[in-house]
């Protein structure tokens, strides 16, 4: 572990999963589409959700940071596919850039798991 995080930590019954980003094994994928870098991470988001003990269906809120703003539609596609059931309050920020230049999404969520 280079940076010193957990992907996700559950404390209660609320889930924070955070720093994720399009990756397979550390891979970045689809260089250059925001829309298949956002549903890997929203798939890697489901994985640590579902390790903490929950599921996309508990997500109450997600915050997504695209490094070029200019293709939010393809970031809100992504986002709009995954949840389409229950869509969580959510918040898109323009960032300068993320870890690794090729990266172009980085999503953090928060899944409640109470009544």
């Amino acid at each position: 572990m280079i940076v010193g995080y957990s992907r996700a930590v559950r404390a209660g019954p609320w889930v924070f999963v955070a720093g994720t980003t399009g990756t397979v094994e550390g891979s970045v994928v689809a260089p250059g589409d925001a829309y298949a870098q956002t549903l890997q991470a929203l798939h890697n988001v489901d994985v640590a959700l579902r390790l903490a003990g929950a599921t996309l269906d508990d997500v109450v809120q997600t915050r997504l940071s695209v490094t070029d703003i200019t293709r939010w539609h393809d970031v809100a596609r992504a986002h709009e596919e995954v949840f389409a059931s229950a869509p969580p309050v959510t918040a898109m920020i323009g960032v300068g850039g993320l870890i690794d230049p090729d990266m172009l999404v980085e999503v953090e969520a928060t899944a409640y798991l109470g009544s």
